[in-house]
């Protein structure tokens, strides 16, 4: 890859694995830093990492970055379990993109990275596989039990308006 081609990268994926981390933790400065990582072990693989699977290796770091990072806050004792009653919302608010998001922060780190990548960032179940390193069917039953497990706590619409 070429540096004028690492800088088109830049422009056309840092947004994207940006609003997938955002997504997936919650907090701005730390999805800020982990693009900024993404793209600082790009450019150390910059000779070996083609610009035709560029996007596949930056979300692949940044999910895996990701997941170190969570770890990492694990360890410290830094990270707040999430209470399961946490995730409903049962007043007469119907903001249900506010309420999906917050249901979606409550999925388990697997099942939230494989739905997010799926349902808002597009990709095929073989391109998650590869990102995430998991099999292709277990891409499937995350995303089967994390869509369930979203309908189950949103119910009917009705509930909702």
């Amino acid at each position: 890859m070429t540096v004028k081609e690492y800088n088109k990268s830049v422009d056309l994926f840092s947004d994207n694995v940006f609003r997938f981390i955002l997504k997936s933790i919650n907090d701005v400065e730390r999805a800020k830093d982990i693009v900024q990582d993404c793209y600082e072990k790009l450019w150390l693989k910059i000779e070996s990492v083609s610009f035709q699977k560029v996007k596949s290796y930056l979300f692949s770091a940044a999910y895996h970055t990701m997941i170190d990072s969570i770890r990492k806050e694990k360890n410290h004792s830094k990270y707040l379990e999430y209470n399961q009653d946490q995730g409903i919302y049962e007043g007469q608010y119907n903001d249900l993109n506010e309420i999906l998001h917050k249901l979606i922060l409550s999925l388990p780190e697997a099942q939230r990275s494989v739905i997010l990548l799926r349902d808002y960032e597009g990709y095929s179940y073989s391109e998650i596989a590869t990102i995430t390193g998991l099999s292709e069917s277990q891409v499937k039953v995350y995303i089967f039990r994390g869509r369930l497990f979203l309908k189950e706590k949103i119910g009917k619409v009705e509930n909702l308006v």
